[in-house]
């Protein structure tokens, strides 16, 4: 098996298609001195919905990959490959969101307002601070109230604690807190790298516990139920782990 990986992803780019050729010819090569070689694995992943208005033509870019795949092995005379693919966050990024409540609101300056989670997003979320990832994020309820301009802050006193909707847009859109009405947002396609970067049951950043996991799932009937994965992780827990 020949292993091409692109850190970009597969997109609809001249340096992509350029990159595949070039693997594809190395794969035609290798396989006129190797002839046990048959398979190309094709890693760097398609992409998820990581905001409400993206689009993606999937179809055309399978059936594209495929068809210059077919075209440079017929060109070299060298019988197809089975084809192998690590599409990781694509086959799982979908199943996970990430549920928070905003527990506070402050006015940082004269134009900063800060809506606090109940958490952390260094713990909780880490790709949003590792690797700059963004999420689809929405407001869960009080659709029908003003919405207005605020910042996402985390409850560690890092600096990086924190989440903005864009590299250049600081901002995010959400209800106005209204006093006896609890305000809940969610982070969706989540699923991916989380656990791996944030691990668990471990000791978290700031020592912010790690949060309740719940599966939701649906039976036959299309009935949703739930069961508790884990517990919130208590501070015994973590106090036992540092040796108290």
């Amino acid at each position: 098996m020949l292993h091409f990986f692109i850190n970009t992803g597969v997109r609809d780019t001249a340096y992509y298609w350029n990159e595949l050729n070039k693997a594809v010819n190395l794969y035609c090569e290798l396989k006129k001195m190797c002839p046990e070689l048959d398979s190309l694995n094709i890693g760097g992943g398609l992409p998820i919905q990581a905001h409400l208005d993206f689009e993606y033509d999937y179809e055309y870019m399978i059936e594209e990959i495929i068809s210059q795949i077919q075209t440079v092995c017929q060109n070299n005379g060298v019988p197809e490959p089975n084809i192998f693919t690590e599409f990781g966050s694509y086959t799982v990024g979908e199943s996970g969101a990430m549920l928070y409540s905003i527990i506070n609101q402050k006015q940082q300056n004269d134009r900063e307002l800060w809506n606090m989670i109940d958490s952390s997003f260094m713990t909780t979320l880490p790709d949003t601070w590792a690797i700059n990832q963004r999420y689809v994020l929405l407001a869960v309820n009080n659709w029908d109230s003003e919405y207005q301009r605020v910042h996402m802050g985390g409850l560690t006193c890092d600096s990086e604690d924190f989440y903005n909707a864009e590299a250049h847009s600081n901002a995010v859109f959400m209800p106005k807190l209204q006093e006896g009405n609890d305000q809940y947002v969610g982070f969706f396609h989540m699923g991916a790298y989380q656990e791996s970067l944030s691990g668990f049951g471990g000791i978290q950043h700031c020592l912010i516990p790690g949060p309740k996991l719940v599966v939701i799932d649906e039976d036959e009937d299309g009935e949703y139920f739930t069961k508790l994965f884990a517990k919130e992780q208590s501070y015994k827990s973590m106090l036992k782990i540092l040796g108290y």
